[in-house]
């Protein structure tokens, strides 16, 4: 019993011990500590999925009672976390990723044998420290070494969005799984598949918010939605026209809807915990910091745009150019497209003939949002083109812009004929009849949109 005493208690407070050390002892360098938190963040649930796979596949077991998660003793699974999620970062981050990950093998190689009575190994262990490397400390060090450089923007949006579900729809339950043992995942087995699908997919419907502003960060602000690392420019496009935390806002009815579907009221009260927090500390905290981060532009936007309640319309910068949608006038289908928009009342968007374009002859179409950041082209436009109608025909556009979706719909689209022709110009000046809106714009005085929402104080 004491040498499982000793190794559970070495195996939490050395590597935590070590990482105060580096931490206090190592020169100071910008971004690195939120870069470990980001680290850490994703070793946790990423961790837990492995002990999941081990309990399938035996690649070890562990000798122990008390404080258990999922049969992993909790001191050894955080030492674990703070060992591969932490250290590498504060200690290694300029030595190349492969050297590092092979160095931590190593030492694994030398502390798993070590952790014995605590951790009994099978013969295929080897196997289950190999997938733990590629699952676990791999993508830790990647999202934050990422997050350091400011490189790979749309990588680092992507791990936040896996990191954040990682943490939120599966370690915060099986934590509360382990606390309250009567409540497990077998309440989705319970109810009728139907109603479960159902209640699956409505989930879904309101995780896509969150998404989908994670991407608009990256894409129009350059940023993510952690405060050390936000968007560079405010973010007034996509569902941010619509609504200014819609991060937050899909937070919080993702987890209460989870718990519910859960059975477990105290992961429905973790969502209330969190609409409360957001409204109080972090709504307050991230209004200080975009007043000094963008002054008039911020308070402007949040006098037109709310936090928990959407608009139908879009809003848009008053003293900013329309965007532009680019449809080529000698294409029967693109035709199609413009009467359509025109139609449903698209607003704050000019339809221009892809002939006119200023500076190139086209081969889709294409959504310019004259604000500096990049264009969208084929679905992505028209995607971008239906945040300009309502806010319904703005939640399609958010869909179909998602990784992956967009770029099936294109294959199809692609396949099916409407794939990319040559359009030239007329001319290398746009007349400036061309320039004329096709559709009206909205002077209500509501709208704003929300550029600092994240997962901490200052996160909406």
């Amino acid at each position: 019993m004491a040498r499982i005493a000793i190794v559970r208690f070495a195996g939490l407070y050395f590597p935590v011990i070590a990482a105060f050390l580096v931490a206090f002892l190592r020169p100071r360098r910008t971004r690195i500590f939120p870069a470990a938190l980001l680290g850490f963040l994703w070793t946790l649930p990423a961790l837990l999925g492995v002990q999941l796979l081990n309990l399938h596949f035996g690649w070890w077991t562990f000798n122990a009672s008390g404080g258990l998660l999922r049969g992993m003793p909790a001191d050894l699974y955080l030492g674990w976390a703070v060992l591969w999620g932490i250290l590498p970062i504060l200690s290694f981050d300029e030595i190349g990723i492969v050297w590092v990950s092979a160095a931590f093998f190593g030492i694994d190689l030398i502390l798993m044998p070590a952790c014995s009575p605590v951790v009994v190994l099978s013969h295929r262990w080897l196997i289950g420290e190999f997938v733990a490397l590629c699952l676990v400390l791999v993508p830790a060090q990647l999202f934050a070494r990422w997050t350091i450089n400011d490189t790979h923007l749309n990588a680092r949006a992507l791990f936040h969005v896996f990191a954040a579900a990682g943490v939120f729809l599966f370690l915060i339950p099986e934590v509360l799984f382990a606390v309250r043992p009567g409540h497990r995942w077998d309440a989705l087995l319970v109810e009728p598949a139907w109603l479960r699908n159902l209640e699956l997919q409505a989930i879904a419907v309101l995780a896509i918010i969150g998404v989908s502003a994670v991407q608009e960060f990256a894409q129009r602000g350059n940023g993510t939605p952690i405060p050390y690392d936000p968007p560079k420019r405010l973010v007034v496009s996509g569902l941010y026209r619509y609504i200014a935390n819609p991060m937050q806002f899909s937070c919080v009815f993702v987890m209460t809807a989870w718990g519910c579907v859960l059975r477990n009221p105290w992961l429905a009260a973790a969502g209330v915990m969190s609409f409360l927090y957001s409204l109080g500390v972090a709504g307050w905290d991230e209004g200080e910091d975009m007043r000094f981060r963008f002054g008039e532009p911020w308070e402007e936007y949040r006098n037109n745009v709310k936090s928990w309640r959407p608009r139908f319309l879009p809003w848009h910068v008053p003293d900013r150019p329309l965007a532009r949608l680019y449809v080529a006038e000698t294409c029967g289908p693109c035709s199609e497209v413009r009467r359509w928009l025109e139609s449903h009342g698209a607003i704050f968007l000019q339809v221009v003939a892809a002939e006119d374009h200023p500076a190139r002859d086209l081969q889709r179409m294409t959504y310019d949002p004259m604000d500096g950041s990049d264009v969208d082209e084929g679905v992505g436009a028209f995607a971008r083109a239906l945040e300009h109608i309502n806010l319904g025909w703005a939640f399609a556009g958010a869909c179909l812009r998602l990784p992956g979706i967009k770029h099936v719909a294109q294959l199809l689209l692609d396949a099916s004929g409407l794939g990319p022709r040559y359009i030239p110009r007329r001319s290398h000046e746009l007349p400036l009849a061309a320039l004329g809106a096709t559709c009206s714009i909205d002077t209500s005085p509501d709208g704003h949109s929300n550029n600092g929402e994240g997962f901490s104080t200052r996160s909406r």
